[in-house]
């Protein structure tokens, strides 16, 4: 599918909303110059959403600098951190186009605040808590070039100490995968596609492959893809968007692919804090998907199902002498969680 053309911006500059929040006071001669020019028009939009992790998102944003050639346009959007992250930004990286909420937005509606700003015909969202390797957002807009077919594109992440992490892309949930976790068979059975086929078996994510789903820490997706499909859906307000993303863009005909050519170092959670209150979230998510993806006949088992699943993990570490730990407070917490994005509208079971 074609994309469409970016138009020629003006000079780099930061840019807070004055009815978003207050004008942020730098020097340019203060901080490096990013690697576009004001008369190139940027093929790539990279988005950034940051929210109390002011280190981690100062090293990916000089990551970026530093290993990116194409013309880009670097726009980052600070949910209300309290860590002094939107000022320090605003001084490292003045021709960065920055907004500065004075509330948290959420990670996935925040990305329709920042498409007002978007001019380039591709956009790339990438997680605060990662770190470019080797050219690697060049080499993820050069493979969506030679496969314009696939419409979102995806790398591979890396752990910070080398190690593989798997969380780049996903296989859909099934009914199937549901019972697979919820028995336990997925963690017994790693290496099998067919007992843990969510997260592909072991697959190193080392060869080019078509996927479900593309993990929004390192996402490419064609601007007129993203307005075509409406952007991410508010509803998903914390994990779970890009699911409901790809899923809604393969339903339009969008096959979804990753290569291990574009690499990064994803250190993962890094502005959720406490175990239980993200099993909340990923949980609640998790049944809204079903809610909305699933079969109408498969739904009803799936939910119920998945509704045992932090039951069974905290009977399993009593068992093995771990303890309840995160997954029985997570149980105890059901009624947060277990209707998804409650009340489902108009969706049939």
């Amino acid at each position: 599918m074609s994309a469409v053309e970016g138009r020629v911006p003006a000079a780099p500059h930061l840019s807070i909303p004055a009815q978003d929040a207050p004008r942020l006071s730098i020097r340019a001669q203060d901080a490096p110059r990013l690697s576009i020019r004001a008369q190139d028009a940027p093929r790539l939009s990279i988005i950034v959403i940051s929210y109390n992790t002011r280190e981690m998102t100062l090293a990916c944003l000089r990551s970026v600098v530093a290993e990116t050639t194409v013309p880009y346009e670097l726009i980052v959007l600070d949910n209300a951190s309290q860590d002094g992250s939107a000022a320090a930004i605003a001084a490292e990286f003045p021709q960065a186009v920055l907004i500065a909420e004075t509330v948290n937005h959420g990670f996935g509606p925040a990305h329709h605040i920042v498409r007002r700003h978007v001019t380039a015909p591709y956009i790339l969202l990438l997680n605060p808590d990662t770190v470019v390797l080797d050219h690697a957002l060049d080499r993820l807009l050069a493979f969506a070039e030679r496969t314009p077919q696939a419409g979102i594109w995806g790398g591979r992440t890396l752990n910070a100490d080398g190690t593989l992490n798997p969380t780049s892309c996903y296989a859909r949930m099934t009914l199937w995968s549901v019972v697979c976790r919820v028995a336990g068979l997925n963690g017994l059975f790693r290496s099998s596609r067919l007992f843990n086929s969510e997260f592909y078996g072991t697959w190193q994510r080392d060869t080019e492959a078509e996927v479900d789903i593309v993990t929004g820490c390192l996402l490419l997706i064609a601007t007129e893809t993203w307005d075509r499909l409406g952007g991410f859906d508010d509803v998903f307000v914390m994990y779970g968007e890009e699911v409901d993303l790809c899923l809604r863009a393969r339903a339009i005909g969008v096959r979804p692919r990753m290569t291990p050519e574009a690499t990064i170092i994803h250190y993962g959670g890094a502005s959720q804090a406490v175990a239980a209150d993200k099993m909340v979230r990923l949980m609640r998510a998790k049944l809204e998907l079903i809610n909305r993806h699933f079969p109408p006949g498969q739904r009803g088992p799936a939910r119920a199902l998945l509704r045992l699943l932090p039951w069974t993990r905290a009977l399993a570490g009593r068992v093995s002498g771990r303890g309840g730990g995160a997954s029985a407070e997570v149980w105890r917490r059901r009624a947060e969680w277990q209707d998804g994005f409650a009340p489902r509208r108009g969706v049939a079971d």
